[in-house]
């Protein structure tokens, strides 16, 4: 059965291309923002230096779903390497959960034990982050028309991260006008709720992936009802397994039609209105003229109650 992909190689090398270049700069700066967070004493910075981790690793991330993507399948793995990214990700949001514990229970150390804080070098190093997050975001943007998760997902980090910056340079500011130290570990909680966001969002899709779970989108039921309707050979569409690989997603079921003229063509029809109605291009379909009695039969029945018999 033909698998179309709607990549192009060369949309797959611009990906490639502004990812690099989006992960060079994060990376710089995540790197000169833990040395001016360590140098000012501020928390802020080191909240914003973990977003910006958690930014470096999105598109890390990213990169490799592109290459790895690129991988063909083979014999003993049959859907390539699309998963390993879905794992990554996941690693990643665990990574990003643990940082914002630590930057949160720092700061509440800070409210009791307040430290002195570098206004000046604080600044100095906000700003440029923000340049470098502005840069990167620019660098991404322009390869957003292309519905890549991991690109989608890198972009949104480093609006994230722009929000940290942006936190970093007003608390340097605060420090720098009134010598009020607190706002530093107040805007690195503020910070650490972005992440933790983030993370959240990010857990859920990939545990979601990990577990076969169907696209959150997909209405079972409307589905069966949908082509029950639409196709008026199939009696009852049953045994439906939907699960997603690399943003893909896949599907078994079974029909029960009346017994058509022209199989191959019913067949057909069937696969045009999974793809042209639900965008699900890889379908396995096993077509059945009698009744389904055996036990997986009402695997899919358990929300819609039991199968409608179209007489």
């Amino acid at each position: 059965m033909a698998h179309t992909h709607s990549h192009t190689p060369s949309s797959q090398d611009g990906n490639a291309k502004r990812l690099m270049l989006a992960f060079g700069v994060t990376a710089t700066f995540m790197i000169i923002e833990v040395i001016g967070g360590l140098i000012s004493g501020s928390l802020a910075l080191l909240a914003d230096a973990g977003h910006m981790l958690t930014d470096a690793a999105a598109l890390l991330f990213a990169l490799l779903a592109v290459v790895f993507a690129r991988r063909p399948p083979s014999h003993g793995r049959t859907f390539g390497w699309l998963r390993l990214t879905t794992l990554a990700a996941f690693v990643n949001a665990i990574a990003l959960v643990l940082i914002t514990i630590l930057i949160v229970w720092e700061a509440f150390q800070r409210f009791r034990y307040p430290q002195p804080v570098a206004g000046v070098t604080m600044m100095v190093v906000a700003v440029a982050g923000l340049i470098a997050n502005i840069l990167a975001f620019w660098i991404l943007h322009r390869g957003s028309e292309e519905k890549n998760l991991n690109v989608r997902a890198a972009a949104l980090h480093v609006l994230g991260d722009l929000l940290g910056s942006v936190g970093a340079i007003v608390a340097a500011l605060v420090i720098l006008w009134t010598g009020w130290t607190p706002i530093d570990p107040i805007l690195s909680i503020v910070v650490s709720c972005l992440v933790l966001r983030s993370a959240w969002r990010l857990l859920q899709e990939s545990v979601n992936e990990l577990l076969e779970g169907a696209p959150a989108s997909l209405d079972i039921p409307a589905l069966k009802r949908n082509l029950t309707r639409s196709i008026p050979e199939v009696r009852d569409v049953h045994h439906i397994h939907v699960w997603m690989v690399g943003e893909k997603p896949l599907m078994t079921l079974h029909v029960q039609v009346i017994p058509p003229h022209d199989h191959d063509a019913l067949l057909g029809r069937i696969q045009h209105f999974l793809e042209h109605h639900y965008a699900i291009a890889h379908s396995t379909i096993q077509m059945e003229y009698t009744p389904c009695n055996g036990p997986d039969c009402h695997l899919n029945d358990i929300q819609s109650g039991h199968p409608h018999h179209h007489h």
